[in-house]
């Protein structure tokens, strides 16, 4: 054997291998995208939930620092009410104002203003602006406006960048006196920045505050408090007054996941945002569980294409190599045995059965043939004999046709031999020329035949005979003129045993047909 026949032995496609292979291929095919539909699934799932998870926190935040200004204004509003009647005593004053600043710690500096601007009363006293006029944004928008405000982030004076909380004072009939103000430093310590301070994570996650002009109000990096932002998705949202979540690049082009929510009475934004990668990183861990829990099932899957695949080709492999070997004596034998348990296997079977019976038919009549009579070229009794063996040994059921000419000794004694054998003949073609190819015709004395039907019902032979019995009747031979015969007809099946007692039973049916008259056909 060469390398390459060798070669080509080895990597034969058959059909076991073609079937495990595509169904193999189709598992492993499922099973990857069964993995990467769950991996797609989960990654969109812990984006989705990180975006809603900072969304809500972001609204919490906004509504406990909307909470807080809400609170420092109701604070300032009460004091305003007592500062009223003790703006002229100077001393009480400076009490209330000490207290205002240091009974909540919410501001870090508190003031009293008149209606002039001037300064009546500061806390602490370090900030030294008693008696002065103060001049900040956060100032003038409140002796101007005259109402409860939150001012937009100024820098003050002292170089502090601040948020200047104020609510008016007026009298008992309602006049304006001035303001009490307390400052919120965006850049020190305070209870604002407390409360944000504390949600930072270790993890890249952040939150900021900005506001409508897009400067950081509160950031984790106090060096970027007061800078402002240019391009931020989300600060883009909440500076329209938009509530939400979204993913975006930040001013470093960090992949990150932020959620975001307005504080209404100050019109800032709160943004908490987290690293998308961050958020993604237990999915790795995650993936490898899923792979771990589903390679047990995914190998009994992989087993039981295996092994309906071996249970679905064995017929089919016993099949080809039988087919292979159909001379040897006992395939037939050996294809019966095959256990064809699905319908293309079996009708395959049945294809070879059928094929085989039909080919060993022919060879077998080709060996009756040479067994045959010289006057007529039908078989003789040695090739009646073969016959018969045969369809026995396939169980193939098969009716007896037994016929004889009525006098032909007077056709002898009247006309001589020489017309006899040429009556022989021409009724031998008679018979060929209704006969199937399957069927069996011999010679078995001077003027008796015998006809094998296989496959007929009696029915079906009593036919055929009254044919051959009529054609003929109807047919005029030369010298003699017209001639009849007389036909008994027989079956033998699986179930009637020995052939022989058959051939009697067709040779009763023909004498019967001579008693009863001759030219007629009798059928047990």
């Amino acid at each position: 054997m060469t390398f390459k026949s060798g070669l080509s032995i080895f990597f034969r496609v058959n059909l076991r291998r073609l079937i495990l292979s595509l169904a193999l291929l189709s598992a492993l095919m499922l099973q990857l995208n069964t993995f990467y539909a769950s991996y797609g699934v989960q990654r969109q799932l812990l984006i989705d939930n990180t975006l809603e998870s900072n969304r809500v926190y972001s609204q919490k935040l906004a509504d406990s620092v909307e909470d807080f200004l809400k609170t420092s204004q109701q604070q300032l509003a009460y004091n305003a009410r007592n500062l009223a009647g003790i703006l002229k005593k100077q001393s009480a004053l400076e009490a209330e104002v000490d207290r205002l600043r240091l009974q909540t710690n919410s501001f870090n500096s508190v003031v009293v203003v008149d209606k002039n601007g001037k300064v009546l009363a500061t806390s602490p006293d370090a900030i030294n602006i008693s008696g002065k006029t103060i001049e900040s944004p956060g100032a003038r928008e409140a002796l101007i406006k005259r109402r409860p405000l939150i001012s937009s982030p100024y820098i003050s004076a002292a170089g502090n960048l601040l948020v200047f909380i104020s609510n008016p004072i007026l009298d008992e009939k309602g006049e304006y006196l001035g303001y009490v103000g307390g400052t919120i430093y965006l850049k020190q310590k305070n209870i604002l920045n407390n409360l944000l301070g504390e949600h930072y994570y270790r993890d890249g996650s952040y939150l900021y505050v900005v506001d409508q002009d897009r400067q950081l109000l509160y950031h984790p990096n106090p060096e970027r408090v007061g800078t402002k932002i240019i391009k931020n998705s989300a600060i883009d949202a909440v500076t329209h007054g938009k509530v939400g979540s979204m993913r975006l690049y930040n001013s470093k082009n960090v992949d990150m996941l932020a959620g975001y929510a307005i504080i209404p009475s100050a019109e800032w934004g709160v943004v908490t945002q987290r690293p998308t990668q961050a958020t993604l990183a237990p999915l790795n861990g995650l993936m490898i569980k899923v792979l771990l829990n589903t390679l047990p099932l995914t190998f009994l899957i992989l087993l039981l294409i295996w092994w309906v695949t071996k249970k679905i080709t064995l017929p089919l492999q016993e099949l080809a190599d039988s087919a292979q070997h159909m001379d040897r004596p006992a395939a037939a034998e050996r294809i019966q045995k095959i256990r064809s348990w699905y319908f293309e296997s079996n009708e395959i079977k049945r294809a070879l059965l059928s094929s085989f019976k039909r080919v060993h038919f022919k060879i077998n009549k080709l060996l009756l043939d040479v067994k045959s009579d010289p006057l007529t070229g039908l078989h003789n009794r040695r090739g009646l004999d073969m016959a018969l063996d045969i369809m026995q040994a396939e169980s193939e059921n098969f009716a007896i046709v037994s016929l004889d000419i009525d006098h032909f000794k007077s056709v002898n004694d009247t006309y001589g031999h020489d017309a006899g054998d040429k009556v022989l003949s021409h009724l031998a073609k008679i018979m060929k020329a209704l006969s199937r190819d399957d069927d069996v015709i011999c010679r078995v004395g001077g003027e008796e035949f015998l006809i094998l039907l296989p496959g007929l019902s009696s029915k079906s032979a009593e036919d055929f005979a009254n044919r051959l019995r009529g054609e003929v009747e109807e047919m005029k031979f030369d010298l003699v003129g017209h001639i009849t015969i007389s036909l008994g007809v027989a079956c033998w099946s699986r179930d009637a045993g020995d052939v022989v007692g058959v051939l009697k039973i067709a040779d009763e049916m023909l004498y019967q047909a001579k008693r009863n008259g001759r030219n007629r056909v009798e059928a047990a």
